[in-house]
């Protein structure tokens, strides 16, 4: 098999929406639904799809948005653009596709950084146990891998894993906590829990929407609607999801309004916790706590599900961590070549050390 690997604009096309529907492992924020708003509305220009093709049929065997960024305060470099509303770097790839077609990926990729004597390469958020990650290190001939720190988040099984781990959550101490909280928030009226897909999802995420808004987030400027961008953005993938029967919201109701919202995308048989938010004067409720245990309890229950979930949550994540028992190991991989490729690795883990050292300290002396 030969390969054609380019730099292409990120538009609709049939051979990716095919390799999507496909892809080994799932990636929800690298289909079309996804990037062809966010491209649009928040990074116009920004960036560009690299696609790896079968030469003889044109089927597609790779793709993955790409753009530049820095590694740090100096040093540029090339990266799969998984962003902070969609934090995970895994490539669409074909369950055909051979290892022989990395390196042409990897150059392809890499050529959007401008670093005389070396390409390099980021791919961050990426699944350490999973099936791409194992091809991505198989092919990579002729380049220099090194692994960021590994780090994990929250996420949880399916079928019978998943419902032990909800068992394990529900017992004991918080069990009797979480009974007594609920019946104090009965006690202002009539709650229930829902769950919906399709248009009932859009119109629950409209909600969320307002929601959000009314918070601190909306406060600081940060809300989904905030910004007339971000909410086109916003819109779009949702309605995208929906069409294609992979956007569910949970909802928690006190008298009909909602106190707390979850969207959830779901691609290849796993369930992403997109977007959470509530009510802020009834926290003591911990609806939050109570939205995420609701949806777990529907992702165990779902037999679509059959890849559990992934909450995209920060790591020790004080809310979530403790709810959903699974864990998701993931790095960042970086792959580099060319005659200076090791001095600007160094230089580039540097010059990425003294940027965190820095932002700690700006956010503490900004606590203060």
């Amino acid at each position: 098999m030969t390969f054609t690997a380019r730099l292409c604009p990120i538009a609709e096309n049939d051979g990716w929406n095919q390799l999507y529907a496909e892809a080994l492992e799932p990636n929800p924020f690298f289909g079309p639904g996804f990037l062809l708003p966010y491209a649009t509305h928040l990074k116009r220009g920004q960036l560009r799809l690299v696609v790896v093709k079968d030469a003889e049929t044109g089927r597609w065997l790779m793709a993955a948005p790409v753009g530049r960024t820095r590694a740090g305060f100096l040093v540029p470099t090339a990266t799969l653009w998984a962003s902070e509303y969609g934090p995970l770097g895994t490539p669409l790839v074909h369950p055909q596709c051979p290892a022989d077609a990395i390196p042409g990926f990897l150059e392809t990729a890499a050529s959007v950084s401008t670093l005389p004597g070396a390409s390099t390469l980021d791919i961050p958020f990426l699944p350490l146990d999973g099936p791409v990650a194992r091809l991505l290190r198989q092919g990579a001939n002729g380049w220099t891998v090194s692994q960021g720190p590994a780090e994990d988040r929250a996420a949880h099984s399916a079928g019978a894993e998943g419902a032990q781990q909800l068992a394990e959550v529900m017992t004991g101490k918080r069990r009797k906590e979480y009974d007594r909280l609920a019946r104090r928030l009965q006690e202002l009226g009539d709650v229930r829990e829902d769950s919906y897909r399709g248009a009932a999802a859009l119109s629950a995420f409209e909600e969320f929407l307002t929601l959000e808004a009314a918070g601190w987030k909306g406060r600081a400027g940060t809300a989904l609607a905030s910004n007339g961008q971000v909410a086109a953005f916003a819109h779009s993938f949702v309605a995208a999801l929906a069409k294609a029967d992979a956007l569910r919201v949970e909802a928690l109701r006190l008298d009909g309004r909602p106190i707390a919202l979850l969207a959830m995308a779901e691609h290849g048989g796993r369930a992403y916790a997109w977007k959470i938010t509530h009510d802020e004067e009834l926290a003591r409720f911990s609806p939050g706590q109570r939205i995420t245990l609701q949806a777990l309890r529907t992702g165990v229950n779902d037999a679509r599900l059959i890849g559990g979930g992934d909450s995209l949550a920060i790591p020790d994540h004080p809310m979530i961590n403790p709810l959903w028992r699974g864990r998701m190991a993931y790095a960042t991989l970086r792959f580099t070549r060319g005659p200076l490729a090791a001095p600007i690795a160094a230089v580039q883990a540097a010059d990425n050390f003294a940027f965190k050292v820095a932002r700690r300290l700006y956010h503490r002396l900004k606590r203060r």
